[in-house]
């Protein structure tokens, strides 16, 4: 399965690859490196490392030209034994675009897919795939509240994996389904929080997030999701972001406790 996950990306990035040709002497090629640390690893809702393990998360970010096409690939591993099992290396293929710039309506999306890898289980035991599509409205609303809608299609990289056996024997279906997120997200400008920085934004975010059965979760609206950050220029194409978040459980079967943790990363664009 593997392999065929591996000929389809390398498909994909020459499809890519033949449309950003004729462009390249317009554009530039975007190389985006970040570490990113985490006081624990919290995904769709998911505890990934139990016990407040923290997490560390490089990933490289390659937009092609300017033409909307790009792919990222992250890692991530616990900063804590026991945890093998669960160290991941996902690809993501995508394509951003605009609709209907300068009007009020005008509409920002992203589409792609994404492959979650956790080499340390064979024959793809763990492995998971999702389609998404995410939409934003950065001008509808005058006071700068941006609205976000995503929808994600997920399944098992392998129909008769152990995981969704497992589901399927304490009767809470398999890892297939839908999640929906709907957002808000605004950038606040406060007076700067360095004697060189005259302003400093803040970025503000919210998000109800349901779970269609993704996981063998009960379908319902799963958590609420909160975030704040903000970025410090450090260097020429080097930035380090705080960031806080905090999570709203409402699901059991996502999560059993509200959840608090801060992020930070350090970016290097070239």
């Amino acid at each position: 399965m593997k392999k065929k996950v591996i000929l389809l990306a390398a498909v994909i990035l020459l499809s890519a690859a033949g449309l950003v040709e004729a462009q390249e002497q317009e554009g530039e090629l975007g190389v985006t490196l970040d570490v990113t640390y985490l006081s624990r690893y919290i995904w769709r809702g998911f505890d990934m490392y139990n016990n407040n393990t923290s997490a560390i998360q490089p990933s490289i970010d390659i937009d092609f030209y300017g033409t909307g096409f790009g792919v990222t690939v992250l890692s991530s591993r616990a900063n804590g034994s026991g945890f093998e099992n669960l160290e991941e290396m996902d690809i993501t293929l995508y394509y951003y675009n605009s609709l209907f710039e300068g009007e009020t309506y005008a509409t920002d999306y992203t589409v792609g897919w994404r492959y979650y890898n956790f080499p340390d289980n064979r024959q793809s035991a763990l492995d998971l795939q999702e389609f998404f599509a995410s939409l934003s409205w950065p001008n509808i609303c005058p006071a700068g509240i941006v609205p976000s809608y995503t929808i994600i299609r997920m399944w098992s990289a392998k129909s008769n994996s152990p995981r969704n056996q497992a589901l399927s024997a304490r009767g809470r279906g398999d890892v297939e389904g839908w999640i929906h997120i709907v957002g808000l997200g605004y950038d606040w400008t406060v007076e700067g929080l360095l004697p060189e920085t005259p302003e400093q934004i803040l970025h503000l975010s919210a998000d109800l997030v349901y779970n269609d059965g993704v996981l063998g979760v009960d379908h319902d609206w799963s958590h609420m999701l909160f975030g704040v950050s903000t970025g410090f220029e450090l260097a020429d194409n080097v930035t380090l972001t705080p960031a806080l978040y905090y999570q709203a459980s409402m699901e059991n079967t996502v999560n059993t406790q509200d959840e608090f943790w801060v992020g930070l990363s350090m970016k290097y664009k070239f």
